[in-house]
């Protein structure tokens, strides 16, 4: 069984390299738009670090109770 397309053959369009050029540049763009979405992930899922209590409410503990 034998299939026929009218298209003309991709082939030519190939050999010029343009169409591997353009599919580098997307794959590229892909993989630093995934490199920022982890990167944003990583960082929402860091507990955010407490303040430094203020004065000295809590430092000092009575251990003669």
């Amino acid at each position: 069984m034998a299939i026929s397309l009218s298209a003309p053959n991709i082939d030519p369009n190939l050999s010029h390299g343009s169409v591997g050029v353009k599919v580098a540049q997307m794959a590229k763009a892909q993989q630093e738009m995934q490199g920022e979405m982890a990167l944003q992930l990583i960082n929402a899922a860091m507990p955010e670090v407490p303040a430094a209590p203020v004065g000295n409410s809590g430092h000092n503990i009575n251990t003669t109770a």
